[in-house]
């Protein structure tokens, strides 16, 4: 028997275009979690606007 957790929130991080559910550890701070990883969090670049 499989543990599935449908019910989580899921945002995508705006470097690699992924998503990625809530974690245990960002329960207190979810709103201002941004970015999937610290990797993606150290090679933000500002995306060019068409």
């Amino acid at each position: 028997m499989s543990h599935h957790k449908p019910h989580l929130p899921q945002k995508t991080c705006p470097v690699c275009g992924l998503p990625f559910n809530w974690r245990k550890k960002w329960r207190h701070c979810w709103d201002e979690v941004i970015y999937c990883s610290a990797h993606c969090r150290r090679n933000k670049q500002t995306k060019p606007t068409s």
